[in-house]
Formats: structure tokens, sequence, C-alpha cells
């Protein structure tokens, strides 16, 4: 039996997190248990997701993500649906990002 990458189960994670954030922004969501899911998916994608190869290049694109995703909440208040589906993806990319960033300061530190 071949053996199992954790890379495999970060890009599920990923791929589960980004249907979940556009699926709910056209569900009303009642409880906080959406953003502890994308919490938890979002930490193991930057766990399990990025290799150290990756680090900069996700770094870069994340944050870029992250600041979109916090200004288009505010462009698109008129339109709810992407309003709930920018947040979403906020909440799923700002663990990932910070977990990956992390990484990168410990990789740093031990040179």
């Amino acid at each position: 039996m071949p053996k199992r990458k954790t890379g495999t189960i970060g890009a599920w994670a990923f791929l589960i997190g980004l249907i979940l954030a556009i699926v709910f922004g056209f569900i009303t969501v009642t409880g906080n248990w959406l953003v502890w899911i994308l919490l938890v998916l979002g930490i193991i994608v930057g766990l399990l997701n990025i290799t150290d190869k990756e680090i900069q290049p996700f770094l870069l694109a994340g944050t870029i993500l992250v600041i979109i995703s916090a200004l288009s909440g505010n462009v698109f208040a008129t339109v709810p649906y992407l309003s709930a589906i920018f947040n979403n993806i906020l909440t799923l990319f700002v663990p990932a990002t910070v977990i990956v960033a992390l990484k990168s300061v410990f990789s740093l530190a031990k040179k």
C-alpha cells in the first residue's frame, strides 16, 4: 500500500475549506461552527500543505489574498453574498498565513 503524504491531507483541507467558504457565502449560518471549521482547516493547510520551498510564494499570495478579502468585505457590502464569501476566505487564510509565517521565522532562527 502506498504511503500517504501529509501534503495530500493539506491539499484536501485547502480544497474543502475553499468550497465551504464559497458555498456558505450563499447560505445564512447560525452559530459560529463554520468559523471554527474554517479556522481548523486553515491551520491544517498551514501545517501540512506548505513546504520550505513554498513558504515565500505562499506568504506573498496569502498576504495579498488576506488584504484583498478584508477590503472586499467593505467594497461588496451592497452584495451580501460576495461579502460573506470574502469573509469566509479571510477566515480560512489568516490562520494558514500565520502558521506559515511562524514556520518561516523558526526556519530563519535555526540558521
